[in-house]
């Protein structure tokens, strides 16, 4: 009777080493897992500072080129004038030329 309750209490014994390994390595899956995550968590924490400060440094960029473009546009207005008064310009030419040869005749 005692080798079958040792029998039966050996069987016990590898079961719950056989259940218990199976836990070990399920939780060791667990932790491959969370190490991953918490991983790729890091990187896309690094990725957002990295765009940050690329977003920054380009932030005096947009700020020098939005001046440019004001200079630019005061720069349009002032050629504006100036075309207008060259035309003005060029049509007292025409009278006067007119005027000149009006008057040699």
């Amino acid at each position: 009777m005692t080798s079958a309750s040792s029998s039966s209490a050996r069987s016990l014994f590898a079961e719950s080493k056989q259940r218990l390994a199976e836990r070990v390595q399920v939780n060791m899956n667990n932790i491959a897992s969370l190490a991953r995550q918490i991983q790729r968590g890091s990187k896309s924490n690094e990725l957002l500072m990295k765009s940050a400060r690329e977003m920054a440094s380009t932030e005096h960029l947009t700020e020098g080129s939005e001046e440019n473009l004001k200079k630019m546009q005061l720069i349009a207005v002032h050629m504006g004038y100036q075309y207008e008064n060259i035309l003005k310009s060029a049509q007292m030419l025409t009278e006067i030329s007119e005027q000149v040869s009006t008057m040699q005749t």
